[in-house]
């Protein structure tokens, strides 16, 4: 059976840090490279989509130990092992989905997010774009390290293959289930440009692990 998004992470907030540091090819070096690519500036704004418990955010402070960051997350229990891990840093936890959940309007320097979005449709994701697209400052950029599918075979059989078992197990296809629809790195970057990005470029990559920077 299929576990809603929420419930999933909720069960595995113990050894989560773990289990991404030494299950996914490449993550020893893909975490502190996309820190390296967020704003140095003291007190720059983050906004971190699908933060968890901040894997990529303990590198980024290194080097910017001032930055000032909004975390969302779906899982609460995320959350709270987040701020036990930064008692002393300057981050908003916001409790929902980043694809319902308000942005603002050019809030931020930069967002990131790592591992998180390979969960969703592409109009899903558009929508989100869009919001994010519209809380980044004007010189303001967005950097995506996450799982990508290799073809488009390989995009459209796992939308397939979720959409059998919702079906079989009678599942709503309003709720979000722990299941990974990773698109292609090219049908990723058309979306973003849809959103009103005006550049997206593919930076590095790990396997199936690639990372993207769309600028504003």
């Amino acid at each position: 059976m299929l576990e809603k998004m929420d419930a999933f992470f909720a069960a595995r907030v113990n050894g989560y840090d773990q289990h991404m540091k030494t299950t996914i090819k490449g993550a020893d070096e893909f975490y502190p490279y996309t820190a390296s690519l967020l704003p140095k500036k003291s007190g720059a704004k983050i906004l971190d989509l699908g933060c968890g418990t901040g894997l990529e955010l303990e590198e980024y402070y290194r080097l910017n130990s001032q930055a000032k960051v909004t975390g969302i997350d779906c899982s609460p229990d995320m959350l709270e092992a987040l701020q036990k891990k930064f008692p002393e840093k300057e981050i908003t936890c916001i409790h929902g989905s980043y694809l319902e959940e308000p942005f603002g309007i050019e809030l931020f320097d930069a967002a990131v997010s790592v591992e998180s979005l390979h969960h969703f449709p592409a109009e899903k994701k558009r929508q989100c774009y869009r919001k994010l697209h519209a809380a980044l400052k004007t010189d303001g950029y967005f950097v995506l390290t996450d799982y990508f599918a290799e073809s488009e075979k390989q995009e459209k059989e796992n939308f397939e293959a979720l959409k059998a078992i919702k079906q079989k197990n009678n599942l709503s296809n309003e709720e979000f289930y722990h299941y990974d629809t990773p698109l292609t790195v090219q049908h990723e970057r058309e979306i973003l440009l849809q959103a009103g990005f005006s550049q997206v470029t593919l930076l590095k990559r790990w396997g199936a692990t690639q990372t993207l920077l769309a600028k504003r």
